[in-house]
């Protein structure tokens, strides 16, 4: 059986999970990490040295680190679905999904941490408003990239759009200024709708 070590309110779990769910997989999940610690145990510790949550065994298959579980999920038991066949059209959610952690990600956290686990009296809201300026400018770039389609790699959803909605649903969550982006909302929608 698939076992997932992670909490269920990281957002690199939430894409396991969510892919998980997709896929219809029986699993387990172990509640790891921050208030639960358990990722200095020698058992962990030899699954994953990062000591960083999700972890994954599939039947003896360990794999950390959230979008290559994405991946290795989609591959194993979404092939033609989540895992597009397509070369090309895999690229185009590959790239998307790398996208996702070398654009958004470091925009996403700083406003993050800087909202979330940041006391007020101690927020640089100043580098708060920059990062999330930035934020905005680079959800802009994907904004126009959906204007003619549904889903971030074509018609169908994908592994690009698993990693990509979670940090979407994130930045929707933050209380910061959300301008315009009526494509990136409509397909924020959409996912919405398909999760229910």
């Amino acid at each position: 059986m698939l076992t997932v070590w992670g909490r269920k309110n990281s957002i690199n779990v939430q894409k396991v999970m969510w892919t998980v769910a997709e896929l219809g997989l029986e699993h387990e999940r172990i509640d790891v990490g921050r208030q639960y610690g358990g990722l200095d145990t020698p058992e962990f510790l030899a699954m994953n040295p990062n000591r960083l949550i999700p972890t994954i065994d599939d039947n003896g298959t360990v794999v950390w680190e959230s979008n290559a579980v994405v991946r290795y999920l989609a591959a194993k038991y979404g092939s033609g679905g989540l895992w597009p066949e397509d070369a090309a059209r895999r690229a185009r959610a590959d790239q998307w999904m790398d996208w996702m952690v070398t654009v958004i990600v470091p925009h996403l956290f700083s406003v993050f941490i800087g909202l979330i686990r940041t006391p007020p009296e101690e927020r640089d809201n100043a580098a708060i408003a920059a990062s999330a300026e930035e934020m905005a400018v680079c959800w802009r770039i994907l904004d126009a990239h959906l204007a003619d389609m549904p889903y971030v790699a074509g018609a169908a959803l994908s592994i690009a759009d698993i990693p990509l909605g979670c940090a979407c649903h994130r930045y929707y969550a933050l209380d910061i200024a959300h301008p315009e982006m009526p494509h990136l909302a409509a397909w924020y929608e959409r996912l919405r709708a398909q999760a229910m």
